[in-house]
């Protein structure tokens, strides 16, 4: 079985709401502190089992490489060393392949076999190499030191492949290409990991992946918008659209695109997303969840808190003061708060 991110659905309520963001200011915002303090102790008690497992409540209360990715990382940037240790523990055990060192991208506690598919999602693996590495740091454990390195190599041997005179980061060990084609996911690249990869095995290692990056994610905008889609495909000859077999949207996976782009001051890859949010923020309009790049359809509601969140530290207007109770939600809040 292989990882088919349309079973993975971030369902149009994750993204959904009614807000308005209308601020539009020349930097981010630090809002209400205080109450963004508690954001991670209620995100914890919410999210997270006494055994370290991350619940997904908008999918069936599954877990995943990625939010196990995200817990750590969050917690490394809390100093919560007790909630680490336990998400570092149970992510080792129940996700990490025995063939190479990266991890299986779902558990899903409903199922016979918790972890079925052993396909990977290389954002997740990026998450949790990074988290590794800074509590490596942080508290001294050379145990993560040497996990975040084993799963670095198997990231640049194993899902950095050249297509069409680029470097391309693949989604995942199988099912992203082809003869046909090489499909691709924007928020995938999560420039703060990457520089931190950089820093850690050499910019000879990492940099050309970064570049190309850039020049993939810059070149692949689509629209009247020019903006960029959940997944793009990459053709043998380097034609860059989106991807054939999924909804051509600026949507729940892309609205990364520009939260990490802020964190890893590369802003170039998503000025258009903040020109169009600037435009619709400026006029009072409510900012859709998602739009279609190709016939220009948006979402009939506007964006969550997380959307907002996310929105807010690009054009530097006020977060969301309350926690989503929505898993994916909450961690954009969180990742908007914290992430640089």
């Amino acid at each position: 079985m292989e990882f088919d991110p349309l079973r993975f659905d971030r369902r149009d309520v994750i993204l959904g709401g009614i807000a308005v963001l209308t601020a539009a200011c020349a930097k981010v915002p630090s809002g209400n502190a205080k109450v963004r303090q508690g954001f991670w102790p209620a995100f914890r008690e919410r999210f997270i089992t006494p055994a370290g497992r991350v619940i997904d409540n908008g999918n069936g209360n599954i877990s995943h490489s990625e939010g196990q990715g995200y817990g750590m990382l969050l917690a490394s940037l809390n100093n919560d060393r007790e909630t680490f240790d336990s998400l570092a523990r149970w992510t080792a055990e129940t996700l990490r392949r025995n063939d190479v060192t990266l991890h299986a991208w779902k558990y899903d506690p409903r199922d016979a076999v918790a972890v079925a598919d052993r396909n990977n999602a290389t954002d997740g693996d990026i998450l949790i190499a990074w988290a590794l590495a800074r509590a490596a740091k942080a508290w001294k454990r050379s145990d993560y030191a040497r996990q975040s390195t084993e799963i670095r190599s198997a990231i640049r041997s194993r899902l950095v492949v050249e297509r069409a005179g680029h470097l391309v980061l693949l989604p995942g060990l199988q099912g992203f290409s082809d003869a046909h084609r090489t499909v691709v996911n924007p928020s995938y690249y999560i420039w703060s990991a990457l520089d931190a990869f950089a820093a850690l095995d050499g910019e000879a290692v990492w940099a050309p992946v970064t570049d190309d990056g850039i020049k993939l994610l810059t070149a692949a905008r689509f629209g009247n918008h020019s903006l960029p889609v959940d997944w793009f495909e990459i053709a043998p000859d380097g034609k860059l659209s989106p991807a054939s077999d999924k909804p051509p949207r600026f949507g729940f996976d892309a609205i990364r695109v520009p939260l990490y782009a802020s964190a890893g001051r590369r802003m170039a890859v998503a000025d258009s997303v903040a020109a169009w949010w600037r435009g619709l923020s400026t006029s009072g309009a409510q900012i859709p969840a998602w739009i279609d790049v190709q016939s220009g359809e948006v979402a009939p509601y506007g964006l969550s808190a997380g959307g907002q969140a996310v929105a807010a530290r690009v054009l530097g207007g006020p977060q969301p003061e309350t926690l989503d109770q929505d898993y994916y939600s909450a961690i954009l809040q969180l990742l908007a708060h914290y992430l640089v």
